[in-house]
């Protein structure tokens, strides 16, 4: 079973950095796996605090607040996660697990039912967004607004300006209620929350509050349509993965590695620095590029292969390092709870029609996710 191209492999053999533009800058993209964790941890060379440019392409059009605790350095940044890290780890409070559960396995039922659906915006989308206010402990009404949003809040229909305002605004609602009105949620703990004894600004609370949005929703939503499009390549892997219930932890790591949803994050060189015999002038970026490192023939046996019993799986697809991702174990939970509501109820997927989403940028092109999928489920007992 062959994973998708990889697109790096020749310079990542070669001198382990690919020059890529990205808005007019070149930004030297570190490829190997054991350079990039050390780059990781090395935020003094490759710092984080960096406004607007730690996303790739940069987002100073789309928002007016620094990203929390994404875009601040340590020490800081410790105190800054804490604050919000309580809420991530409701991932693994049997109340959210269970309504994840319940929510997955009756949107396969209801799927079961159709005759088709599309798999980015009527499935993956709607889990993603309901599977969130789980998570936040928020009225589960919210994720209408959520879906409207689209795939991405930035770069998704309308320009990037006006969704951003369409989040900013929203935010900045919710956490007026919450001032207003005390419950027990996300946004509240927001503003209740204080950094070095002193109340959040505004400002902080809406980069916390902008980073859960913006962040990690594509991914998921991408990860998702490409575990039904793998299905539907490999109808065997449900008896595979059914024979043993262990089996499909080790296929959602399986399934973040190869996908690998986000191909890279920035990073800035506060000081002219070397990166493998690419200079990288004052206040330039880097990239840290967590698909390449993925694919490391150094770090993994056979990459190109899909090994759903893959062990071990030192993948990078939450990133490594102090800004190792906030929702990895939301997104864990999702991807964990999906496969084995669809070991449990289906037999084959059929793809009806099918769009790759493709990432085109000057030095590269590799597919992430789907823009749509239109696909058939057939269930075990039709």
């Amino acid at each position: 079973m062959n994973s998708p191209d990889d697109p790096f492999e020749e310079k990542r053999n070669d001198s382990g950095i690919l020059r890529c533009p990205f808005q007019g800058e070149e930004v030297p993209m570190i490829l190997r796996h054991a350079d990039i964790k050390e780059a990781a941890k090395d935020w003094k060379t490759f710092s984080s605090d960096a406004p607007f440019r730690v996303p790739i392409p940069s987002e100073e059009n789309f928002r007016k607040m620094r990203q929390l605790p994404i875009e601040v350095d340590p020490p800081e940044h410790k105190p800054y996660r804490k604050i919000i890290e309580p809420y991530f780890k409701r991932a693994k409070n049997p109340e959210v697990v269970e309504k994840a559960e319940t929510l997955v396995d009756r949107m396969v039922r209801e799927s079961l039912e159709l005759d088709s659906i599309e798999i980015v915006r009527e499935f993956a989308l709607p889990l993603q967004s309901h599977a969130l206010t789980y998570l936040l402990n928020v009225d589960e009404a919210e994720a209408e607004t959520w879906i409207s949003w689209g795939i991405h809040v930035f770069r998704d229909g309308e320009s990037g300006e006006m969704k951003g305002e369409t989040l900013d605004r929203y935010l900045n609602e919710r956490i007026d209620q919450a001032i207003e009105k005390p419950r027990d949620d996300f946004f509240t703990a927001l503003t209740k929350a204080t950094f070095q004894d002193r109340p959040l600004t505004k400002d902080e609370m809406l980069g916390f509050a902008n980073l859960t949005f913006a962040g990690g929703r594509d991914t998921i939503i991408h990860t998702i349509s490409s575990i039904f499009a793998y299905f539907a390549g490999h109808p065997e892997a449900f008896d595979f993965l059914r024979t043993d219930p262990r089996l499909v932890m080790k296929a959602s790591e399986e399934f973040f590695r190869v996908i690998s949803p986000l191909t890279h994050i920035g990073r800035v060189c506060p000081e002219e620095t070397e990166v493998h015999g690419s200079t990288v002038a004052p206040e330039g970026r880097i990239s840290l590029c967590w698909a390449s490192a993925n694919q490391d023939e150094a770090a993994f046996e056979s990459p190109s292969e899909i090994r759903l019993d893959r062990k071990p799986n030192p993948h990078l697809a939450f990133g490594a390092g102090p800004h190792v991702c906030l929702g990895a174990l939301h997104a864990r939970l999702v991807v964990r709870t999906l496969l084995t509501k669809l070991c449990l109820h289906l037999s084959a997927v059929e793809i009806l029609d099918a769009k790759e989403n493709i990432e085109t940028e000057a030095e590269y092109q590799r597919t992430v996710g789907y823009e749509s999928l239109h696909v058939r489920l057939h269930g075990l007992n039709p």
